[in-house]
């Protein structure tokens, strides 16, 4: 039997007009300090996302949701963030923000793999 990990995950949400409260899911960022994992999966269902706001400019979105994969990653051209350990970049990545794009709490669980888990997640949380 495989052993099981503590994973934390969150949801990313675009959030086109703040003081509405009003989200759309768009990716799942998962944590799995055991296996030294820290990745994002981001789907933007454009479609969707203008239906939802007409006027929200896609390109700028579509390059901050890059920033949080690269930053995942641990790409140094992202920048200082991406520079920092791995868990102080998933904190830094699952802040609260009042921004457009935003994260749900952070959520626990155990998994044997956790790029499976991640691809899970995203499926139900975001497809």
């Amino acid at each position: 039997m495989q052993e099981a990990h503590l994973f934390e995950y969150a949801v990313l949400r675009i959030v086109p007009r703040v003081e509405r409260e009003e989200f759309l899911n768009t990716g799942v960022i998962l944590y799995c300090r055991d296996k030294r994992f820290l990745q994002t999966i981001i789907t933007i269902d454009t479609t969707r996302l203008l239906t939802f706001c007409p006027v929200l400019d896609l390109e700028e979105v579509s390059a901050h949701l890059q920033s949080f994969e690269q930053i995942a990653i641990g790409n140094t051209v992202a920048g200082p963030i991406a520079r920092l350990d791995i868990a102080s970049r998933f904190r830094w990545l699952t802040a609260t923000r009042s921004t457009v794009i935003q994260s749900s709490k952070v959520h626990p669980g155990l998994c044997t793999d956790p790029q499976d888990t991640l691809i899970k997640l995203h499926a139900q949380l975001v497809l």
